[in-house]
């Protein structure tokens, strides 16, 4: 199938599970995880009327957007791009300036920098805080237990809006498994609205092969990748590197 056709099927999902949560389909947005997919696979799902995208990488995205101009031209300005991947402090300048939002903030110090350069200009950047509910090494994201000051530590930066969180939970090919994770992530949110006062609408959760369970768990985002591009092909590990 072609990715507009996986487009097409994809939103007939997330639709079929609002009704099924009794929620409405334009309460869940579709994020599409265009990483390591090359400007032609992103040019199309933009033509199929995909606006969301998520990247993982600052230097990827940065060269990918420049080949999108040929392909697009001054439409890339209406494309909504996501940072989702772990973000090292170094690259915090950079991503302040190419991403409209950072999905995947972990640390006070990330946040800071990212308040900084937005500061500067008077910009204010969305971002989500990444939670870590597994014993998975390979996740990122800070504990349940931290979370709380890591938001109060937020509150004082005028140049990033927390808008809610997110999580990954550790795969499995049953769905269900990853529910308690989901329901884990809605209660840890309640509870901080509740502790800080802050609003945190966003809960950025579902993948492919999970979403629809997710979007009956709270989710406002979910996170689509291999079911509109096909799978992936990974470069070794050694070849990879953090956003």
């Amino acid at each position: 199938m072609s990715i507009a056709e996986n487009l097409e099927r994809v939103r007939a999902e997330i639709a079929a599970a609002c009704a099924k949560a009794g929620r409405q389909p334009e309460d869940v947005k579709l994020l599409a995880v265009s990483k390591t997919w090359g400007p032609p696979a992103v040019a199309e799902a933009f033509r199929a009327g995909q606006r969301l995208f998520g990247e993982n990488r600052v230097q990827e995205w940065e060269h990918k957007r420049a080949d999108l101009h040929s392909l697009l031209g001054e439409g890339v300005g209406e494309m909504d791009v996501h940072l989702i991947g772990n973000l090292q402090s170094n690259k915090t300048s950079k991503a302040a300036w190419l991403f409209s939002a950072v999905d995947a903030v972990d640390s006070a110090k990330v946040a800071r920098r990212l308040h900084d350069v937005c500061d500067q200009v008077g910009k204010v950047l969305p971002i989500l805080i990444e939670v870590k509910l597994s014993d998975e090494e390979t996740k990122q994201g800070v504990t349940a237990y931290a979370l709380p000051g890591l938001l109060n530590a937020i509150q004082e930066m005028d140049g990033v809006e927390v808008r809610g969180l997110m999580t990954v939970p550790p795969y499995s090919d049953d769905p269900e498994d990853a529910r308690p994770y989901f329901k884990q992530l809605r209660e840890l949110r309640d509870a901080a609205e509740a502790e800080t006062g802050m609003k945190l609408p966003e809960l950025s959760m579902g993948m492919s092969h999970d979403f629809a369970v997710a979007i009956e768990e709270g989710s406002t985002c979910v996170r689509v990748g291999s079911a509109i591009f096909g799978t992936r092909t990974y470069a070794p590990k050694d070849e990879e590197d953090e956003a």
